[in-house]
């Protein structure tokens, strides 16, 4: 043999649905299985996708207290009124632009910057 052969292995689909249905049955986890039938999980993997089973992906579980829960229902809420508040503020300054140039129109100036300008400068 040489140092750059492969094992190139070929399963058939009744062992692959043999593995995801001992993987369904729960008494063995994917690195278990890799390791009594010398497969990769990432292999496993592949085949989890491949027909489609989701449900035996890993799942991410988050566990919090009620502490924690309450604090992050707090959070959001401030969340929210930065939000309203942001929103306020910029409603505001569209306002006062829109004022600037009804006003700047009415006075008779080229722009609002020429009556920023007038209105800056003191006597």
């Amino acid at each position: 043999m040489y140092k750059n052969d492969k094992v190139i292995r070929r399963y058939s689909e009744p062992f692959k649905l043999k593995i995801l249905d001992e993987l369904t049955t729960g008494k063995l986890n994917k690195y278990q299985l890799g390791k009594a039938y010398g497969i990769a999980p990432t292999t496993i993997n592949e085949w989890i996708k491949k027909y489609n089973r989701k449900d035996l992906m890993n799942t991410r579980v988050t566990v919090k207290t009620k502490d924690e829960i309450t604090r992050i229902k707090q959070l959001q809420k401030e969340i929210e009124q930065l939000k309203k508040l942001l929103l306020k503020k910029d409603m505001d300054a569209l306002v006062d632009e829109s004022y600037l140039e009804v006003a700047a129109e009415q006075l008779g100036y080229k722009s609002v910057i020429d009556l920023k300008k007038k209105l800056n400068t003191k006597p």
